[in-house]
């Protein structure tokens, strides 16, 4: 006997409650940057209710100001240091059909709960490896996909990030803040080649200033890994390592393998200038089973939606490097 509407959204209910809500995890389970930034929220992280894009303020340079004395004359002008990214918003979905064909063959109540939680799992499991793959992708700003971290590292000057292109911003140095950081020399990744991109990235004096964590493939971590236990250096991030994910920590900076960085890249990032912007009543949400049979279908359907996209407020705090063996 197929299960009434009431009793599909309560199975629904119960299977995202249940076990200290334990189903949730699901979503965070496949990517050490998502897991990270969106749900320990250890970066960038806005839940905007609305707009046509994501608006980010940015800071690119500096207030007047200096040392003064008695008859000093002090600068009143105000410089044009604020500006603002602008991101689309990206949409992404999980899909959990059930056709009247399964449920009529499943019989009993742990049957027919059995078949729901698995369909309510495949979609959970579909949303959460498009977005983790997305991440690292290079969708423009226009484009369906999330903005990832190879439209961030695209060195191409007209094209725009964050609806800015690298010439629309220019510091009073003269500098492009919005100049995206790449290095694509060929040669083995190795600890000087990690403090040279920190080094690249340093935005400010001070604490804070340079990437705080990076991502790369197993495959390159290991080599990192063999360097420093080798000099007897190696640590973890304990909290890290109880998510689930291999990494190390040197000089003060998370390295984490993940499964979706591309070959041969290592990303470094200051959390402190990206993340997430997730709409307010679009995180990993639940819309209610709907009757397909307007479709001509037998069968319901259920949809898990997402609604946001990576932002970032300073372009030059990131940086990537390519061809790393």
């Amino acid at each position: 006997m197929a299960l009434t509407f009431d009793e599909l959204q309560s199975i629904t209910d119960d299977y995202f409650m249940a076990d200290d809500r334990q189903a949730i995890d699901i979503y965070f389970s496949k990517s050490f940057i998502v897991d990270r930034w969106m749900n320990k929220k250890k970066a960038l992280w806005d839940r905007p209710n609305g707009g046509k894009r994501i608006m980010i303020p940015l800071v690119y340079d500096i207030a007047e100001g200096g040392s003064f004395g008695r008859n000093s004359t002090l600068s009143s002008d105000d410089k044009e240091i604020i500006n603002a990214a602008y991101f689309l918003w990206k949409h992404y979905y999980g899909n959990a059909t059930l056709f009247l064909t399964d449920e009529l063959e499943a019989t009993g109540e742990h049957s027919e709960v059995s078949l729901v939680t698995s369909k309510l799992n495949a979609g959970q499991n579909k949303i959460t490896k498009d977005i983790s793959s997305a991440i690292y992708g290079s969708a423009s700003d226009t484009a369906e996909g999330l903005t990832g971290f190879l439209s961030l590292f695209n060195t191409t000057g007209t094209t725009k990030y964050g609806n800015i292109a690298e010439d629309d911003l220019v510091a009073t140095d003269g500098t492009k803040p919005w100049k995206a950081n790449l290095t694509t020399t060929d040669e083995a990744i190795g600890l000087s080649v990690l403090r040279t991109m920190a080094s690249t990235a340093k935005v400010d004096e001070g604490v804070g200033t340079k990437p705080n964590i990076g991502v790369m493939p197993e495959t390159l971590l290991n080599v990192i890994k063999g360097i420093l236990q080798a000099q007897q250096r190696f640590t973890q991030d304990s909290d890290t390592v109880k998510a689930g994910y291999t990494n190390l920590v040197f000089e003060e900076m998370i390295l984490a393998a993940d499964d979706y960085c591309p070959s041969g890249y290592a990303m470094l990032f200051n959390e402190r200038f990206i993340g997430f912007a997730v709409h307010a009543a679009g995180f990993f949400k639940n819309n209610p089973w709907a009757d397909l049979m307007v479709a001509g279908k037998a069968a319901r359907s259920m949809k898990i939606m997402w609604h946001g996209n990576l932002v970032c407020n300073n372009r030059k705090a990131h940086i990537a490097h390519s061809s790393l063996s």
